[in-house]
C-alpha cells in the first residue's frame, strides 16, 4: 500500500478558495468535485427543522462520502466541506445573479449573521474526523451609494460565496465587527484540518 504520508489530500469541492488555502498552507491537494444536489438536500433538511450546524455537517459529509466511495481501496483521504450563512433564523445561499447579490447584501446590512464552516474527512471510505467552525459577523449600516459601488466593482465574483462578499478583499469594508476564525469565514476551518493532517503524518509535526 502507498505511504499515506505522501498521498495527496482529495478535496471533494469545486471551491477554488478552499483548494487555494490548503495549497498555500503546504498541503498537496487534488480536486475531485462531488456531484451533490446541494439545494435539494438543504431544502429537505430545513423542511425537517434541522439546525444550521446539521445542515453544514450533512452537506460536507455527503460530499466527502460520494468521492470516498469512488476512491475506496486506494488509501486516500477525502475532505468534504460546506458553509452555511444564517441571519435572524434565515438561511442565505449563494446568489444566482449580481442583482440577487445586491439584494442579499442589502438584507444583511446593519445586521449580525453567522457563518458555519463544516469539514469532514474520510479515510479509505470511512469517516474519521469532522469539525464545524463558527464565526459571527456584523455588517455596518453602509449607504446605498457604497453598496452600488461595491457590487459594481466586484461583479460576478460575488456569486462564488454564500455571503456575496469576500472578506479578504474589498468586502472587509462591509463590516463593523468580526468575531471568529479568519479561515472559517473564508469557508474552511483550516487550522483544525491541518492539525488532523499532522496527526496522520501528512504534515511534519
Amino acid at each position: 500500500m502507498p505511504d499515506p504520508a505522501i498521498l495527496p489530500l482529495i478535496l471533494a469541492s469545486r471551491s477554488e478558495a478552499r483548494a487555494g488555502m490548503l495549497r498555500a498552507a503546504g498541503v498537496s491537494v487534488e480536486v475531485f468535485p462531488a456531484a451533490v444536489d446541494e439545494t435539494a438536500i438543504k431544502e429537505g433538511l430545513l423542511a425537517e427543522g434541522a439546525p444550521p450546524r446539521d445542515v453544514a455537517d450533512t452537506l460536507a459529509d455527503l460530499k466527502a462520502r460520494r468521492v470516498a466511495v469512488r476512491t475506496q481501496g486506494r488509501g486516500l483521504r477525502v475532505l468534504g466541506a460546506d458553509q452555511v450563512l444564517v441571519s435572524e433564523g434565515r438561511f442565505f445561499d449563494k446568489p444566482a445573479s449580481v442583482g440577487e447579490a445586491r439584494d442579499q447584501l442589502a438584507r444583511l446590512r446593519g445586521r449580525t449573521h453567522e457563518l458555519l464552516s463544516a469539514a469532514v474527512i474520510y479515510e479509505d471510505g470511512t469517516p474519521v474526523w469532522r469539525h464545524i467552525g463558527k464565526a459571527t459577523l456584523r455588517m455596518r449600516p453602509f449607504s446605498d451609494a457604497f453598496l452600488d459601488h461595491y457590487v459594481a466593482g466586484q461583479g460576478a465574483a460575488l456569486l462564488s460565496t454564500v455571503g456575496a462578499y469576500r472578506l479578504e478583499a474589498e468586502g472587509a469594508q462591509l463590516f463593523s465587527h468580526v468575531q471568529g476564525d479568519y479561515f472559517t469565514i473564508l469557508g474552511l476551518p483550516l487550522l483544525e484540518v491541518l492539525g488532523f493532517l499532522r496527526s496522520r503524518g501528512m504534515l511534519i509535526e
